[in-house]
Parts: structure tokens; sequence; C-alpha cells
């Protein structure tokens, strides 16, 4: 596979498409958020903090978590920063939900966030204690679905604020990155065990080991082809994974790190490598 790599700032982390038909991506390592062309073109905007993950926004707008100074930014396509204040600490992952507002994990309160475009902060309480919400996605139910990295579940939340927990049937598989799949289910990555899992809007659990169990699988998105593409943090691959869980995977940079993943404008995808780079990877 023709994989080519763009030098780009310092530790680039999660990566989205934005409004402009640019990739946008935050530089954990130096509070920056970084914007690329498909064809390398490159800019950086200052935004301070440690922002992690990166969305498109309802707004025309990118919006990011800062897990350090304990809030929601947002950058536009021109590079206009702003921020909301979240009243817990620690947010981390982000996603649009079908109400128009950003919804977000708080990974050390046991929280889950929701945030309007106007900067309206509502925060939900979780039933487990020190579960460690990772990342969070909009499901095809109209509600979010989130992994519960240390409390060893996925869990749901509806738009206002009822939660389901669902425990995986691997103790300590240590769920981060999760997607809404092409099939109409949720597909996430096991960082712990090495595994992918894919669970049903009713609950229904299905686990499938990878190849490299010590690979360390981190982000998931579906891909234009409508399969699961992830990143292996720790082996330095993505890898695609088809509905009845063959799998196949494709080796990046040795020791690049691979973290966060989506679709660019250009139908490919695009691969944060946080050694300070990003990864085209052709969808075919």
């Amino acid at each position: 596979m023709d994989v080519v790599e763009y030098p780009v700032g310092s530790g680039p982390y999660g990566i989205a498409t934005g409004s402009d038909g640019a990739l946008w991506f935050t530089e954990v390592h130096e509070g920056r958020i970084g914007r690329m062309t498909p064809d390398g073109e490159y800019r950086s905007h200052p935004v301070g903090g440690r922002p992690c993950v990166i969305v498109a926004g309802p707004d025309g707008a990118l919006w990011f978590t800062d897990s350090e100074g304990h809030r929601i930014g947002r950058i536009t396509v021109d590079g206009e920063v702003s921020h909301v204040d979240v009243p817990s600490a620690g947010p981390y992952g982000l996603a649009v939900g079908p109400d128009g507002a950003l919804w977000f994990t708080e990974m050390n309160t046991d929280k889950i966030g929701r945030v309007t475009v106007d900067g309206t902060v509502t925060e939900f309480p979780l039933p487990l204690s020190g579960s460690f919400s990772a990342m969070i996605t909009d499901g095809p139910d109209g509600a979010l679905w989130f992994t519960m990295n240390q409390g060893n579940a996925i869990g749901r939340i509806t738009v206002d604020g009822s939660v389901t927990v669902h425990p995986l049937p691997t103790a300590g598989a240590g769920p981060v990155g999760i997607t809404r799949g092409g099939d109409g289910a949720l597909w996430f990555v096991e960082i712990n065990a090495g595994q992918v899992g894919r669970i049903t809007v009713d609950g229904d659990v299905a686990e499938f080991p990878l190849p490299d169990r010590e690979s360390r699988p981190h982000a998931i998105a579906v891909g234009p082809d409508g399969r699961c593409w992830f990143t292996e943090w720790g082996a330095s691959r993505v890898g695609r994974i088809e509905v009845d869980g063959t799998v196949e995977v494709f080796a990046l940079t040795e020791k690049s790190e691979p973290h966060g993943i989506t679709v660019g404008p250009d139908g490919a995808l695009w691969i944060a490598l946080e050694t300070g780079f990003l990864a085209r990877v052709p969808a075919k």
C-alpha cells in the first residue's frame, strides 16, 4: 500500500476534516492546532493547554478538548480561537450529538459533558466510579456511545442524560476509540487486550482478537469503503476489519506512534503520527 507521510508540527494526536476541505489536527505537546491541505500546505495556530481530540462542529468551526486547561476549544477555519471552561476536570473525547451540541467525556470525574455552540455547558454523572471515560461517538439510535477505559465497559447516554452501561466480556480490555460502523453497530478498540469490539444498539458484544495482541489499538473510524480502520499505536500500523472480523494490517514508519484517524477530503485515510507527521493511506 502506498503510504505517504507529511512532516507537521509537534505531536499530532487528534485529526478531523474541516468544512474548508483541509485536515485539522491537535499538536498535543505544543498547545497548538495544525491545518494541512491534502497537497501538504501546513500552518499552525497557538491555542494553549493540551489539545487532544478535535472534530468538525455543526457551526463550520473545529472544536477540540483541552485536558490540561479543563476547557473545550473552538477554532474557525480562519484561525480565530475561543474557549469554554468546563466545571469539572479532564475533557478528552468529543463528538457532535444528534441535538446539534458537542458531547464530551471527562476522564477524571465520571461525567459526560455537553456544550452548545453558544457555550452553555451541562454535565451528567456516570453510575461507575473511576471509569475513566475516553472516546465518544454518535450512535444510529439517536444516543451517544462512549468507552469506559477503566470501567471495562461501553456506555450509552441519551440526549436527556439517561446512562446505560454494557460490561465487556474480556477483563481489563481497556477500550479507547469508538465509532459508528457502516453496519449499524458501534465498533471500538481495546488497547490492553489487542482486540476490536462490536456492540449492537441492543447491547450484544462481539470481540475480535488482532493478529498482534500487543499492538495496542487506539483510534477507529469508518473509511469511505464502509469498513472500519484503526490505528495500532504500539506497533506503528493501521488496520482494517471486515464485519466478520477479518483483519488486514499495513505498516507505517517504525515507532511513529499513530493516534487519531479520519477520512480526508480526498477520500483517503489520514492518520496523526505523534512523532510529527500526518500519514495518508489510500482506502483500497
